[in-house]
């Protein structure tokens, strides 16, 4: 009997290679981005609560609230210029590379919400078959791409604040605080509950440090995007004659849109200092002393003997912003009733026992944000030694 023919031989298997997932723009990119949203993270929040100790003990490590509120402007210029280069980084893959919009949402990306939602709840019995990036990724990345608009445009607003109040009400401002602080607390929590777990901790996926995956991690996470690679339905690029052609209208279009917005960042930055900087300075004088043997008479102490127009006064000029309406660490300095009522931490004044007011208990170290002088703090341990009247 005649042996039996073999048949084709199996396809082999695809060699064991890397993918390129990010090049190398990219990944300088991220690092920035990291950078600038941790110390923005760090002196903004240190901000938001600053009565906290640690907060307090982070403002004292960067040098005082001043220098911390020049690190938290510098972090965001560098910011402001980094999404200027991203904007046209993704112009340049468009329209001289002609690259798919492949972060752009799709309508398969509900579908694949649904497979994942089925998966989990046992209904399924493998996961979406995911392209280049998910649906997970693309809400994430334009989750981005809106905080950083919010906080431009709310930083501006704190920023530049008699010009705001020359286009909105004045009442614009403290909301445009709260809407800073808020998504300032929702983009850190988004970061470690969300990104940092999902990237680093569940699968750790470095490749937006190293800029490649392995086909293993290519076959997990992105399948869609592997069998297309298999199958050559890769995106090719153009021919370098085609790429250089459009490049020489791409660039100068490009150059004049960058200083456009550089220019915008520029006014941004110098558009007004501060709202005390520009109040006109006072006149000074020479001070007339006649020369006398006649001993002159010594000032009198610095006298607060009430709440009602001493206290009352001078926390709200030197507190007010921070313990008035807003009450920061629930401490409201704007009435005696919130004085003695306290926040956070305990009352601020304890009638008869300055060593247990908190209000002493801060301000006597030095260096919080609304600083009493040595004279004014003498003042209010001395009311408060003698009972903290009202009236």
């Amino acid at each position: 009997m005649p042996e039996p023919t073999a048949g084709p031989p199996a396809p082999a298997p695809p060699p064991e290679r890397d993918y390129i997932r990010f090049d190398l723009s990219q990944r300088i990119e991220h690092v920035i981005l990291l950078l600038t949203f941790t110390t923005l993270a760090i002196t903004g929040l240190a901000q938001k609560f600053a009565t906290e100790p640690l907060s307090e003990s982070i403002i004292r490590i960067l040098g005082g609230i001043e220098l911390t509120r020049r690190i938290h402007r510098l972090a965001a210029i560098i910011l402001m210029a980094e999404s200027i280069y991203h904007i046209v980084a993704v112009l340049y893959r468009i329209i001289v590379r002609r690259s798919r919009l492949t972060m752009f949402p799709v309508f398969e990306d509900f579908r694949h919400l649904l497979q994942d939602v089925l998966f989990y709840l046992g209904r399924r019995k493998r996961k979406a078959h995911l392209g280049r990036f998910g649906y997970a990724e693309k809400v994430e990345y334009f989750a981005v791409v809106w905080g950083t608009v919010i906080m431009a445009i709310t930083g501006f607003m704190m920023w530049n604040p008699i010009a705001t109040a020359r286009l909105v009400p004045g009442e614009f401002i403290p909301a445009a605080k709260a809407a800073h602080g808020a998504e300032a607390i929702l983009a850190v929590l988004a970061i470690l509950l969300w990104h940092f777990y999902n990237v680093h901790i569940r699968h750790l996926n470095r490749s937006i440090f190293t800029g490649r995956l392995t086909r293993e991690e290519m076959q997990h996470e992105h399948p869609a995007e592997l069998a297309a690679i298999d199958s050559g339905g890769a995106d090719p690029l153009p021919p370098q004659a085609l790429i250089r052609r459009r490049q020489r209208v791409f660039f100068p279009i490009a150059a004049v849109f960058s200083a456009a917005l550089l220019f915008a960042v520029y006014r941004f930055v110098t558009f007004e200092e501060t709202a005390i900087t520009t109040i006109p300075p006072a006149e000074t004088a020479p001070i007339f002393l006649p020369q006398t043997p006649t001993p002159l008479p010594s000032p009198a102490p610095f006298a607060l003997t009430r709440w009602a127009g001493d206290i009352e006064d001078l926390l709200a000029e030197r507190c007010g912003a921070c313990h008035g309406p807003a009450a920061m660490g629930g401490l409201e300095l704007s009435s005696y009733a919130g004085a003695l009522r306290g926040g956070n931490r305990g009352p601020a004044v304890v009638p008869g026992d300055p060593d247990a007011s908190i209000l002493v208990q801060i301000q006597e170290p030095g260096g919080h944000p609304g600083q009493l002088t040595e004279t004014e703090i003498a003042g209010i341990i001395a009311w408060i030694r003698a009972g903290a009247s009202e009236r």
